[in-house]
């Protein structure tokens, strides 16, 4: 069967409160704090939080949109709802990265007076804070793309603080209001940087992708069952990050249903334990699509 999530409520209703809280709090205190003290990379950082707020809303919401069963309207259930919600998180958080770079730039062509202190103790706050909500989600980002993506946002916060309080070190003993500029471009690269990996992951799961999957591996192993002759028209799709999907037709001799029914349980013993994929679906034929491709090609994406 394909690898469980150890933790199906990976985000209950309390955690998700209290980290919702967390965040409009830092949020409010940074924007207040960015704007007394005059640092751009607090006030920058106040608009990373405030998107994570509504990132971790929209996350929670997906999360419980994926629990429901599948139906007549969602025969393979509702678990790309999470997908969904990772993708979008991701590509909004490079968005705000892009952003956070070109106002960098700017203040580093003007640079402007910065309070040093309060900058430094804003961030302290916001530091404590974005660890305690990475603490509560972090159960969940190990077994899901949809936590990851949200659990991302927090960690990055939190590299902002440790990076503002950096900042506001050195402007407090050097003068150096350049810093703070400097300081938001580095911390937006690096989460422009971690953010690509699920974009990628998410994207290949949204287009019907397969996971790295050892096909002609797949085919010796299926003609080593006694009975099968041929293999062909194979399909492979991940629902999500846990669930694959397995279609193929396979070639057998003339016998009758009951004979083949056996044949169908091997197959489905050796997908699923061997390969993890959690749903297979076989099509019997005799002579039909000998000698076809393993991958169907023939100009159309569906056969």
């Amino acid at each position: 069967m394909a690898e469980k999530e150890p933790e199906r409520n990976v985000m209950s209703g309390q955690r998700f409160f209290y980290v919702t809280i967390l965040n409009v709090a830092i949020t409010i205190a940074e924007f207040i704090g960015g704007a007394l003290s005059g640092s751009l990379s607090l006030i920058s950082d106040a608009f990373h939080n405030l998107g994570d707020s509504f990132s971790i809303v929209f996350s929670y919401g997906a999360h419980k949109i994926s629990q429901k069963r599948q139906n007549e309207r969602n025969t393979f259930g509702y678990k790309r709802a999470e997908i969904i919600a990772a993708f979008l998180n991701a590509i909004a958080l490079c968005l705000i990265c892009l952003f956070l770079m070109v106002e960098a730039v700017k203040r580093i062509s003007h640079p402007e007076s910065i309070n040093g202190s309060l900058m430094l103790a804003v961030a302290v706050v916001g530091l404590i804070a974005n660890f305690v909500s990475a603490f509560l989600l972090n159960a969940g980002a190990k077994h899901n793309l949809n936590m990851r993506a949200t659990y991302l946002h927090i960690m990055s916060d939190a590299l902002s603080s440790v990076a503002i309080i950096v900042g506001g070190i050195l402007i407090d003993i050097f003068g150096w209001v350049w810093i703070d500029p400097v300081v938001t471009i580095l911390v937006a690269v690096y989460i422009f940087y971690e953010s690509i990996p699920i974009i990628r992951q998410t994207n290949r799961i949204l287009m019907q992708g397969a996971p790295v999957i050892d096909y002609q591996a797949i085919k010796h192993d299926l003609l080593q069952i006694n009975g099968i002759l041929g293999v062909h028209h194979v399909h492979a799709w991940s629902i999500d990050e846990h669930n694959v999907i397995f279609s193929a037709h396979v070639n057998l001799h003339d016998m009758k249903i009951s004979e083949a029914q056996q044949i169908y349980s091997q197959i489905d013993d050796l997908m699923e334990k061997k390969y993890h994929m959690c749903h297979v679906t076989i099509q019997a034929e005799t002579t039909r699509g000998e000698g076809e491709d393993m991958i169907y090609d023939r100009g159309n994406d569906i056969p």
